[in-house]
């Protein structure tokens, strides 16, 4: 009878603060590691993939799903472009190609920027890729984009080559072609620069959906 008197006289002796903050810290930690390792949550900052995504717009990112296979086709993914996106007008690996030139960038350069876009995937490695008119050719065959925002005459709107994405690269573009800053201008991006792949928008409300 002493021994049970004893424990339920030290349970109610326990700290109802120190297990509140208990129970904080090891959310946190799990939020933590689930961001860290998992998914984690971007705000879209620009125009750049209307009507897609609109300014403010937040999506969740796999993370983890970068580390089973590739993105495909089609995919919205966040990653790191390469240092030439940081300079306005952008430098491409190739001096005669990018903005300004009749053919549309096909070698980044190798550094990496510290910044993070979000684009859509037109282009994997070994895809030979046309731009006319803010379209996608893909080995010769027009990509369906109806979800795109039309390019017009802007420049980057058209190119007169023909690029091949090169092997363990992917060629970005913003689906309001007309306004996006995208590999048209700076070149394929390398999958190690790859954050992961949009699977949800939770931010607005009226948006709340999966891609």
């Amino acid at each position: 009878m002493a021994r049970a008197s004893d424990t339920r006289s030290a349970q109610t002796k326990r700290n109802p603060i120190v297990e509140i903050v208990t129970i904080i810290v090891a959310a946190l930690l799990i939020a933590f590691f689930v961001q860290l390792l998992l998914v984690k949550t971007y705000r879209i900052p620009s125009g750049s993939m209307e009507p897609t995504l609109a300014i403010g717009q937040r999506v969740l990112v796999n993370r983890i799903g970068m580390r089973f296979g590739d993105p495909s086709v089609g995919d919205i993914v966040v990653f790191h472009p390469p240092a030439g996106a940081d300079q306005q007008p952008p430098i491409c690996g190739v001096s005669t190609q990018g903005l300004g030139s009749s053919q549309a960038c096909s070698t980044a350069t190798p550094q990496r920027s510290g910044q993070t876009f979000i684009k859509r995937v037109v282009g994997i490695g070994g895809d030979r890729i046309q731009i006319r008119d803010g379209h996608v050719y893909r080995n010769g065959r027009r990509e369906p984009d109806a979800f795109t925002n039309p390019c017009g005459s802007g420049q980057g709107c058209t190119f007169q080559g023909t690029i091949t994405v090169p092997d363990g690269s992917f060629f970005m573009m913003g689906d309001n072609r007309g306004q996006s800053d995208d590999s048209r201008f700076w070149g394929p991006v390398p999958k190690k620069w790859i954050i992961g792949t949009a699977m949800a928008t939770y931010w607005p409300p009226d948006r709340i959906g999966f891609f």
